[in-house]
């Protein structure tokens, strides 16, 4: 139900969606206190009808939160002329007293951050590069499940006493196999056969998904040969960059890149004093994740990072310190596609640092 007529002679208009499953939830802002807000079903082709309708003398700016919806609404905006962005939840300024919060209320905050120029939206990954992401995305998923499932089996035997808390042996195919030597009670066998039948469907599931990520590694051998070039750096960690940061070529700058993967730290400035926290944490967790953990055996094989490392521990701590080194690393790899050359430790740096030691 709208709550009021907007002029349609408006030059601009700013509209905030709050996208859910069923429902948009949209507002519309011009100049002034003009407005009009509107539920509707969560079908794009009625929401552009509904835009261009209203606002045909108008040039319409949209934005909308990423979530579970992903970026087909966004590309149906921008192909009907509509200049949508998509932001990150966490982007969005929130007041201390705000308490109440309604489907309204969001979209309404989302078309007012748009008007005065505070949001900056997050980099949209083509259509083709969102199919090929699912891959490694759904290899991801099923490999939680399996260790869900594998602690599910563990569970239940040590529940019934066949296993003592000190069981740190692998969930693995020979332990499944050896399930078969136990004396359980019929209840518990048909529980334990039904949990190990899905253990091994997600086992085999998993191998199918890396013969195919292995497709599209040789598929794009260019891009495959920089990752696995960077020490740390394994077949399945280089796809599943591969797949979430392509080239790296979409990003204008370090900082751009940074912000995507969720490694710029935060800032608190008071007058002439700056301080850098944490890092922010907005973006992508996935990579962050797995940069993180490649840097720890980055750090063993490349003494240039191991000395930065080492540098950064003594003042704020191992956590900081690699975090830092993840930072490094992956602006060292977009320089990489930048001079289209692999990952290459300096040699000079290694002579330099040896040298020091005998001293």
């Amino acid at each position: 139900m709208s709550e009021s007529i907007i002029s349609p002679n408006l030059k601009k208009i700013y509209v905030g969606i709050d996208v859910h499953k069923k429902t948009y939830a949209v507002t519309a802002l011009g100049s002034d206190i003009v407005k009009k807000r509107v539920s509707m079903s969560a079908c794009p082709k009625a929401l552009i009808s509904f835009l261009k309708n209203n606002y045909q003398n108008s040039e319409i700016y949209s934005v909308y939160e990423a979530g579970f919806s992903g970026f087909h609404l966004h590309r149906k905006l921008l192909d009907s002329g509509i200049k949508n962005i998509v932001v990150n939840p966490s982007s969005i300024e929130i007041s201390a007293n705000k308490k109440v919060k309604t489907d309204k209320k969001d979209s309404y905050k989302l078309a007012e951050h748009l008007s005065l120029g505070r949001l900056i939206g997050i980099n949209i990954p083509s259509l083709d590069q969102e199919y090929k992401r699912l891959l490694s995305r759904t290899r991801e998923q099923l490999m939680i499940q399996r260790v869900r499932t594998g602690n599910q089996i563990k569970n239940k035997l040590f529940q019934f006493g066949y296993i003592d808390f000190s069981e740190e042996k692998v969930m693995s195919r020979k332990y499944i196999s050896n399930l078969v030597y136990l004396e359980l009670k019929n209840e518990l066998k048909i529980t334990i056969n039904c949990l190990a039948n899905i253990w091994l469907y997600l086992q085999s599931q998993i191998k199918e998904l890396e013969k195919e990520l292995k497709k599209q590694a040789e598929n794009e051998s260019h891009i495959e040969l920089i990752y696995q070039s960077v020490p740390g750096i394994g077949e399945v960690s280089a796809r599943v960059l591969a797949n979430e940061l392509g080239d790296m070529l979409q990003f204008k700058n370090e900082k751009s890149l940074f912000s995507f993967v969720g490694l710029t730290p935060v800032e608190y400035s008071s007058g002439e004093n700056i301080r850098q926290g944490n890092i922010s944490r907005q973006g992508n967790s996935r990579l962050r994740k797995i940069l993180v953990e490649c840097s720890w055996t980055t750090i063993s094989k490349d003494p240039e990072m191991e000395e930065l490392f080492n540098r950064i521990a003594a003042k704020r701590g191992k956590k900081r310190a690699i975090v830092a080194i993840a930072r490094r690393l992956i602006g060292k790899i977009r320089a990489c596609f930048k001079d289209k050359s692999p990952y290459k430790i300096n040699i000079s740096k290694i002579r330099s640092i040896k040298s020091e030691e005998k001293y």
